[in-house]
């Protein structure tokens, strides 16, 4: 049978927007570890949970049974000023390359934020609001996520305020100006705001923070703050519930077009939009209905997969957090200064660590040097400045494109672009001076660090 004409852009028409969130955990037999208590390192329940998250989120967070959770009416309205997002055929890349491989990537960059985040900032900002608060709480690294929930904070009329990374707020001013617009409050991370953040400080003189850092002084400002709550934009498992409509799009638009994947890549940093994107197909893996090869692509700086140790950890570096099953750097690693490409946090999903340590995934490590090379490569060739967290799942996509270049094989390779570029471009600048450097964390670093993880 002839082979159907691809379209550069597959478009969903809007009735065809998935009406559920699909639950991975649902069709998982091997669960996640529950998060626990760090007092009492028993399993945590919705009454512990209550005073950090909204009461509607932490039902989703435990729910690991209900595979289908309807998208609110509400929800799904402000889902359509941006989505569907196009799943595009990357012709010209597959040209340059000369490879007989097919390479879609899902686009999520064609919103204000200018990411995949906005799928789970506007839910979260949605059941704040329901629930009658005044506002929410937050970290960021790069930016993305907190772009996205002053964005979502905004549309509901909710008080937004946002942790960023200290050398990220340095380095990425337009972010954090576009926060501002939308009303947020934005500190730099630690700070002297927080008794967390005094904490760190004292402890890291001039250190250039991190997200457990931030997590830390969000969470705390939360819980001490009548009519707030804290929210995350990744790693929880109600966080990768609301972006499994990435990959519940990208599969509905390859099956219009009865195309199977054979290799799913995305970054890695929390885990969010890997868990998004592979949901739908993994959940197929795991009923025995297809199989599909899922390739996780972190920083070679910040290797929690690669290098990390599967165990239970803190979320937040001030240690004030639930403890997670997951790979772990340990919550006291900071990623170098150096380091500008996002993807920073200490640890992973605990969904991903689970499907991880079942084999039922691979992860690699790239350099950010590499990355940024990718990233060009893409720029140059598809009209479009992928935000560095993308340009890890480029890099390796364009390798696997290679390696069917050099065997022949027409495999059909899908990756998330995850979002745009255009406020990273301090980084940019670092590469194309020939000044960006990489550093890859000694395993005497590493292991000084795993050292301190808590014995549960």
């Amino acid at each position: 049978m002839a082979e159907k004409k691809i379209p550069y852009k597959i478009y969903l028409e809007e009735n065809e927007m998935p009406k559920d969130w699909y639950n991975l955990r649902a069709d998982m037999k091997n669960k996640p570890a529950p998060l626990l208590n760090p007092e009492t390192k028993k399993p945590m329940t919705a009454e512990d949970l209550a005073p950090v998250f909204c009461d509607e989120l932490i039902q989703q967070e435990l729910d690991e049974t209900t595979a289908y959770i309807p998208i609110p009416e509400e929800i799904r309205d402000f889902y359509k000023m941006y989505r569907p997002s196009p799943l595009v055929r990357a012709y010209c890349l597959e040209k340059k390359l000369q490879t007989p491989a097919k390479i879609y990537y899902k686009f999520e960059g064609n919103n204000t934020s200018g990411s995949h985040k906005l799928n789970s900032a506007i839910a979260q900002a949605y059941y704040a609001k329901k629930q009658g608060l005044k506002g929410v709480t937050t970290e960021t690294g790069a930016g993305q996520w907190g772009t996205a929930l002053s964005m979502a904070c905004s549309y509901f009329d909710l008080d937004c305020k946002v942790y960023m990374v200290k050398c990220s707020y340095e380095q990425k001013p337009f972010r954090r100006e576009v926060m501002r617009t939308y009303g947020a409050s934005v500190v730099p991370s630690p700070s002297e705001t927080t008794e967390v953040g005094k904490k760190i400080l004292a402890a890291h003189p001039g250190t250039t923070g991190s997200l457990g850092c931030a997590i830390s002084e969000a969470v705390e400002v939360a819980t001490k703050n009548p009519g707030y709550r804290y929210v995350l934009g990744s790693v929880l498992n109600q966080v990768m519930l609301h972006q499994s409509v990435i990959g519940l799009e990208t599969k509905a638009a390859l099956d219009k077009y009865d195309v199977k994947p054979d290799i799913i890549i995305g970054c890695a940093g929390g885990g969010s939009n890997l868990g998004g994107l592979i949901a739908p197909f993994m959940g197929e893996k795991l009923r025995g209905e297809a199989d599909y090869r899922f390739i996780a692509v972190e920083p070679a700086s910040c290797p929690s997969l690669t290098r990390g140790t599967y165990a239970y950890d803190f979320c937040d570096t001030g240690m004030i957090c639930p403890l997670a099953k997951m790979y772990t750097l340990g919550s006291g690693f900071i990623p170098s200064a150096n380091h500008a490409g996002g993807l920073r946090f200490h640890g992973m999903s605990p969904i991903l660590s689970k499907l991880y340590d079942d084999g039922l995934m691979e992860a690699v490590s790239v350099e950010q040097t590499s990355v940024f090379d990718a990233a060009e490569t893409f720029a140059r060739i598809e009209g479009i400045l992928p935000a560095p967290e993308s340009s890890h799942a480029i890099r390796v996509a364009i390798d696997e494109a290679l390696k069917c270049k050099e065997t022949g094989e027409e495999k059909t390779i899908v990756f998330g672009l995850t979002g745009t570029g255009y406020f990273d471009l301090f980084a940019y600048e670092k590469f194309n001076n020939g000044e960006m450097s990489d550093y890859i964390p000694t395993d005497e670093e590493i292991a000084a660090s795993i050292a301190q993880l808590p014995q549960v």
